[in-house]
């Protein structure tokens, strides 16, 4: 399991009892959270900072955070004046003799509707009672970490009978002509066919978008018309915009026409991206090679991220540049997938695998080799690799990368000086 580590700066993890590792693993399955309104009274620095965390995850996009210091006293005169939030959190020391009466002049001023967490320091299972009995949501014992914040936030706040939302795979190159969008519909497709799965591929490369192209589609609307008109949005609309290219695969095509300027506000594409989350159990995001508000928004928001790099110093350079930047995004999940492609071009000079993945600290999940013929038959047919040779290495790449990036697989450190394995199966040398 992939680890990122977080840590309070102050006198290290001895001295601080909310250090904590926050498993990538513990996050996957909170659902975002809707759009609700937070105010948390913090009594330390630490409960601060990690408030502070939890306010940058993409799970809280839609939230309304407010931190303040103080505790239940500073959250009663507050509150005295002013409407209650959503959702309160509080941080005390108090003894459990006095909570309940502490809380009290809370209790006067706030909402019928506001939920309320605690966070103490006294592990009482008659305290813990006694606070769910007089209408407490949640008591929780320090010291807290981040997932249990959010997986308590959550349990409040989201239904637990709703349908699951489908997971969301972001492909994005490292510089163009890296060949990321041939590699996000190859996956596509593969998703959808090896395990029956019902998959959207998105192409948000609205001016230039390839996906009609390479499936030999041409759709008279597609996410234009989403994008452009987010009112009119929801399933029925979408299922009006998809165009069937498998049994199980449809896709939303970009016009490709330069007809209009296509400038785009930050969360011009989320809506698009919540309503093929609950439409499809994946959804597949080909993102153009550009850095906006709008391509950071959709990468911040995916459950997963692929960057496609070449083996030279402009992808080197970029793709270590994305996966820093991956890093202040995206700080509870996992680090982007890598995949290096058109690997061993005739005459063309370029850093070997090894090399590549030394420089970023980082390893492969598959390593394509150059072959014109086999990609150049499949985007002038209109089919994907895996139609025109079920036995080519790539094909079998894409198979691995398909049961990868939906959890089937875990992944692997890919062998140096190869092409790159996961399970022993991943790109062969």
């Amino acid at each position: 399991m992939s680890t990122i580590d977080y840590k309070i700066e102050t006198g290290g993890e001895g001295d601080d009892p909310f250090f904590d590792q926050v498993r990538t693993g513990d996050l996957e399955q909170v659902r975002p959270l809707p759009r609700i309104s937070i105010h948390a009274f913090c009594e330390t620095n630490a409960m601060q900072r990690l408030m502070e965390r939890c306010g940058q995850d993409r799970r809280m996009t839609k939230v309304s955070l407010r931190i303040n210091s103080g505790s239940i006293d500073a959250a009663a005169n507050m509150f005295a004046t002013v409407s209650t939030p959503n959702l309160i959190i509080l941080e005390t020391s108090t003894e459990p003799r006095s909570l309940l009466a502490e809380l009290a002049p809370l209790a006067e001023v706030c909402d019928p509707s506001t939920k309320v967490i605690l966070v103490g320091k006294h592990n009482d299972i008659g305290l813990y009672r006694e606070l769910i009995r007089n209408g407490i949501s949640e008591y929780m014992v320090a010291p807290v970490s981040m997932p249990d914040i959010l997986t308590a936030v959550s349990a409040i706040f989201v239904d637990p009978d709703a349908e699951p939302l489908g997971r969301s795979i972001a492909f994005i190159g490292a510089k163009g002509g890296c060949g990321s969008s041939v590699i996000a519909h190859n996956c596509a497709w593969g998703i959808s066919s090896l395990f029956s799965t019902e998959t959207i591929l998105a192409d948000l490369d609205l001016p230039y978008g390839t996906a009609n192209i390479d499936f030999d589609q041409d759709p008279p609307q597609g996410i234009a018309e989403a994008v452009f008109a987010p009112e009119r949005l929801d399933e029925v609309f979408l299922d009006r915009l998809l165009t069937k290219c498998s049994d199980h695969l449809s896709l939303l095509a970009a016009p490709s026409m330069l007809d209009r300027a296509y400038d785009f506000e930050t969360g011009a594409f989320h809506p698009i991206l919540e309503i093929l989350q609950r439409s499809a159990p994946v959804s597949v995001l080909d993102v153009p090679h550009l850095w906006t508000d709008w391509t950071r928004a959709v990468l911040a928001e995916a459950d997963e991220v692929v960057i496609t790099a070449t083996p030279d110093l402009a992808s080197l350079r970029n793709t270590k540049n994305l996966l820093d930047a991956m890093k202040k995004l995206r700080p509870n999940d996992k680090p982007p997938h890598l995949v290096l492609n058109q690997v061993g071009m005739p005459k063309r000079p370029e850093i070997t695998a090894s090399e590549f993945c030394d420089s970023l600290e980082t390893e492969a999940v598959a390593i394509i080799p150059f072959d014109a013929a086999l990609f150049g038959n499949a985007s002038n047919s209109g089919r994907m690799i895996a139609e025109i040779d079920k036995k080519a290495p790539a094909a079998e790449t894409f198979s691995q990368l398909a049961h990868l990036l939906t959890g089937r697989v875990t992944m692997k450190k890919a062998r140096r000086g190869g092409l790159g394995k996961v399970l022993a199966a991943l790109g062969r040398k």
